[in-house]
């Protein structure tokens, strides 16, 4: 359970003072839904206000603080011409004071004739004369205000107001007990935690206080990785060691990449330790991914256990299962599928199969570790795309074994090492980086979606050659209805062309209908899948040598990489079309450039990460993990090795959570939401 201590921090927004139902709803678009929330909405830049005693025209284009004498206040008849407050300086310098779409009571509510006021806004030349538009009121004497800080904002809120929430919800912040290592918090000279958070909301230039609390954020989640890791090699596993006897008469058409057969034995001397195994395989499009999963559960059924594979979606289980079956035809196993589709008899059927031990090998989706589904003697666990999987599905999976079961997570999307370290800290690592051989790099180009006739023409030589081809559709960020639309709508103008050789595929499909049309387009009666995102993960047909990508730009580099990865999956030449639109940012403009440059999943990988920047560190699309809201990457990768150590010697030296120094760590656990699934703390 949370620590008391922290419950102030983890109430309800609205128990700050002013904060109703109608703030609620703006801090909900920003993810603000509890105090800690607004704690740690780190500013995104800030105002420096010049303090002025007089108006100068060299402060054109900078913002100041001044206090003034009002003279004047001027209206117009014409409710489109502004409102204007002319003001003078201690001097008698005059400035005018801009007011647009206002209606002159409420300015003269602000002002009053012969007054003093201080203000601030940037000054600007007009003419011969100088004028501040909207400027805002400050108290007198507000010296302290001169660095202020910029929140990012939805509608309905104010960089002022946010940070009047922030001075609230510090305010609420506890004293906590110290985390970090002696020595290292006196090398650093950082401040403590609350101080280090109320420093960056005071100065967002503060770089040490920045420093402290990203470096918090980030010892928080290797520690949990490494609580994890302990709980995972202290719990009662079983060796399974293969005898080679299926594994020797599998008739393989082409011999294992170095990277395949380093990886293999890897795996194997994992699955003979008594500890259970916790691995990640990363593996680049078309890098044979499969085949080291195939021959991982070969291992296991020779030792005389079951194995499981993992999918993400239905197409991509019984696709996984077909490749196996295929793979493995020969072989004295059975091997099964079950989806939640699978109903009936059927269902029943490898049920018991499962209990009995008559399957060796099950591929599924999710439905593969609901409560009705036991094994007699689960050994493996293969889990692909693991990103899609969360703590809590992996361990229900790990609960189905009479052992703690040995997992192998994969995945298509190439991590870049920092990421990989800071999601995946508690696996070991293996990188298929080789190609296997005859797989030619898919060819790139990038079209400006003005020709977009010519593409037409080209698909339609394409098909008359006998190929075929995937068209994806625009990503259309507002719905997932307008993602459809845009489907539908080139679904519709390029069956006018091609006839009914056009199929559609999109996520609201049910699962029997969408795989209704993989079939057909695998079995070479469509010759266009038109589709939305859907097909990004582990569709195969080597048949498909296009892909067109409309308004690449839209798209993130991993996901066009994943995207291109579905085609040159059989012999010859393949080519991927990237349609931009005609007004690229600087950042889209690198990602269309690299795609078209090179086909190096790991290389893309480490320049997404480049390109995104604090934006989207480990945004849902690509992870499914919880974001380092307080780390960026270019912290992330100083402090996380540093914050690894640190991890390691509070489990080694310093008792681990039982010690003095564990006791604040655990505090810490609980603040940065790093608790989850770390079975240590649920027991204690």
């Amino acid at each position: 359970m949370r620590p008391d201590i922290l419950n102030p921090l983890f109430a309800e927004v609205t128990a700050l003072k002013g904060v109703g139902a109608g703030l609620a709803k703006p801090l909900d678009r920003l993810g603000l839904a509890r105090v800690v929330d607004v704690a740690f909405h780190l500013p995104s830049g800030w105002i420096d206000r010049i303090p002025r005693d007089e108006l100068m025209a060299q402060d054109a284009g900078r913002t100041i603080a001044i206090t003034l004498t009002v003279r004047d206040i001027r209206t117009s008849s014409s409710p489109r011409a502004p409102t204007r407050v002319q003001a003078a300086d201690a001097l008698g310098n005059i400035v005018s004071l801009v007011y647009f779409g206002r209606s002159s009571g409420l300015v003269r509510k602000l002002y009053t004739v012969g007054e003093q006021v201080r203000i601030s806004g940037k000054v600007e030349q007009y003419g011969q004369d100088l004028q501040i538009i909207h400027p805002e009121i400050l108290e007198e004497g507000g010296g302290s205000r001169e660095r202020e800080a910029i929140y990012p904002l939805s509608e309905g809120l104010t960089s002022r107001r946010v940070g009047g929430m922030v001075a609230q919800a510090i305010e609420r912040a506890p004293d906590l007990p110290e985390w970090i290592e002696p020595s290292l918090l006196a090398q650093r000279d950082w401040p403590g935690w609350k101080e280090a958070l109320a420093r960056i909301h005071a100065d967002p230039s503060d770089a040490v206080a920045r420093a402290r609390i990203a470096y918090d954020e980030v010892f928080a989640n290797q520690l949990a990785l490494a609580l994890v890791r302990q709980d995972t090699r202290k719990r009662r596993g079983r060796g399974l060691r293969g005898d080679g006897r299926l594994r020797d008469r599998l008739n393989l058409p082409y011999a294992l990449t170095g990277a395949q057969a380093r990886t293999i034995g890897e795996i194997e001397g994992d699955l003979a330790q008594d500890a259970p195994m916790l691995r990640l395989l990363q593996g680049d499009v078309g890098s044979g991914k499969t085949l080291v999963a195939a021959l991982a559960l070969l291992i296991a059924v020779e030792a005389g256990a079951q194995g499981a594979l993992l999918a993400p979606t239905e197409i991509l289980a019984r696709q996984h299962y077909e490749t196996l079956r295929e793979t493995l035809a020969g072989l004295p196993i059975n091997i099964a599928v079950l989806t939640g589709r699978d109903k009936g008899r059927a269902r029943e059927s490898t049920l018991m199969g499962l209990a009995d031990g008559s399957i060796d090998i099950l591929i599924g989706t999710h439905a593969i570790f609901q409560e009705a589904v036991s094994y007699r003697d689960l050994g493996l666990v293969v889990v692909d795309e693991q990103h899609r999987f969360g703590v809590a599905e992996r361990l229900a999976l790990s609960a189905k074994g009479k052992t703690t079961p040995h997992l192998l997570a994969m995945t298509a999307t190439p991590i870049p090492r920092t990421l990989v370290l800071a999601q995946h800290g508690e696996m070991d690592q293996s990188r298929l980086d080789e190609m296997p051989p005859g797989r030619e790099p898919v060819e790139t180009r990038v079209i400006s979606e003005e020709r977009l006739d010519e593409v037409v023409n080209a698909l339609g030589r394409h098909l008359a050659e006998g190929k075929q081809a995937y068209w994806v559709c625009p990503l259309v960020e507002e719905s997932e209805k307008s993602d459809l639309a845009a489907a539908e709508d080139r679904a519709a103008t390029l069956a006018a062309r091609f006839g009914d050789r056009v199929g559609l595929v999109h996520g609201r499909m049910r699962g029997p209908e969408k795989d209704a049309v993989m079939a057909r387009f695998a079995g070479g009666e469509l010759g266009v899948l038109v589709a939305t995102t859907v097909i990004e993960v582990g569709v195969n047909v080597p048949n498909a040598t296009l892909i067109v990508i409309e308004h690449a730009d839209r798209f993130g580099l991993a996901q066009l990489h994943q995207l291109r990865g579905r085609v040159g999956r059989g012999g010859g030449q393949s080519r991927c079309l990237l349609m931009r639109g005609a007004a690229l940012s600087e950042t889209s403009r690198a990602r269309l450039a690299l795609m078209r440059e090179t086909n190096d999943g790991f290389r893309i990988a480490e320049e997404d990460l480049r390109l995104r920047g604090g934006g989207e560190l480990l945004g849902t699309r690509q992870s499914g993990e919880a974001a380092f809201r307080l780390a960026t990457p270019e912290l992330l990768g100083e402090l996380l090795p540093v914050a690894a150590d640190d991890a390691r010697l509070l489990i080694d030296r310093d008792g681990g959570l039982a010690g003095p120094r564990g006791q604040a760590a655990r505090v810490a656990l609980y603040l940065f939401e790093r608790d989850a699934g770390v079975a240590l703390l649920r027991s204690g």
